[in-house]
């Protein structure tokens, strides 16, 4: 199945319908075919403690942040994976917004997130390692109902892909190869 090219400032509810729907087929004739897998890579630089990861903007730079003996030079993890979220929440935002049919003016999604130094550098070990506390904001500029609105913001914290994953975590497999 090849891409059809569409200009995303003229999607509306009929064009994200007709887009998906020929998927949405597929996926229930042959739920395999909608498993998707993604993957990322980074190499570790020999010099400083950098890890170089391609994106699909380019590669980032990922290092220490200063709570825990970085510069702020380099791209954070916890960083990366909030603007993970907000990029997958933005996205899900308008999708679902687009398949609803309501406009949005304006709107801006922030994630915030607190995570215990503590932690990863091992001076507690009954301090937890990772985010331990994430907050979504969607503000929005739409003349929707409220009714309307709660709806566009369960459906997206339904749908985005990021925000089920940090809300549910996924088992991870760490392994390694010689």
């Amino acid at each position: 199945m090849s891409a059809v090219s569409v200009d995303a400032s003229r999607l509306d509810a009929a064009t994200l319908r007709a887009l998906q729907r020929p998927l949405k087929d597929r996926y229930r004739d042959d739920p395999d075919s909608a498993l998707v897998t993604t993957a990322v890579t980074g190499r570790v630089e020999p010099d400083g403690i950098v890890t170089m990861v391609d994106t699909w903007a380019g590669p980032v730079r990922a290092g220490l942040h200063p709570a825990a003996g970085g510069d702020g030079s380099l791209a954070c993890s916890a960083d990366i994976v909030l603007q993970a979220l907000v990029a997958c929440a933005g996205v899900t935002l308008k999708s679902v917004a687009t398949a609803l049919g309501v406009h949005l003016r304006d709107a801006t999604v922030t994630a915030s997130g607190t995570w215990d130094a503590r932690g990863t550098l091992g001076v507690d070990r009954d301090t937890p390692v990772g985010l331990t506390a994430v907050d979504l904001v969607l503000d929005l500029d739409t003349d929707a109902d409220p009714a309307t609105i709660e709806r566009l913001v369960a459906l997206t914290e339904r749908f985005c892909v990021v925000a089920r994953t940090v809300a549910e975590p996924t088992p991870v497999t760490v392994r390694h190869r010689v």
